[in-house]
């Protein structure tokens, strides 16, 4: 198994996005703080089309997105036992933690790999 499973990694870009192509891949880690798996779905089936650079970052996104989901819907059980509400904390705090790096490393043109993420979106 690779280590970029358990490492976010960064991959630096080949290409020059426009201001543009730039701005929605920076939303399209920033919004999920707020929206969840929504904003970077909205954004991919939106610009999957038009710009393999935006959808290479909302994939990205979305990926991590949809682990989180499930990530919290194997928490809602543990709740009985009081473990769950600390691990949904963890979960809570490392995700905001990684969307963040993620949108500095997309800032700078460079491609985040999330770690820990099942690659669902291929």
């Amino acid at each position: 198994m690779s280590d970029q499973n358990f490492t976010g990694s960064t991959e630096p870009s080949l290409y020059t996005p426009t201001s543009d192509e730039k701005t929605m891949a920076i939303l399209s880690h920033c919004l999920p703080i707020f929206f969840s798996f929504l904003a970077p779905l909205i954004i991919y089936l939106i610009k999957k089309d038009d710009s393999h650079y935006v959808a290479q970052h909302a994939k990205e996104s979305l990926n991590f997105q949809l682990t989180l989901v499930i990530a919290y819907i194997v928490c809602i059980p543990l709740i009985l036992i009081l473990v769950g509400i600390l691990l949904m904390w963890v979960i809570a705090i490392a995700s905001l933690i990684l969307c963040i790096i993620a949108t500095i490393n997309a800032a700078d043109n460079k491609i985040y790999r999330y770690p820990f993420t099942l690659r669902l979106i291929k």
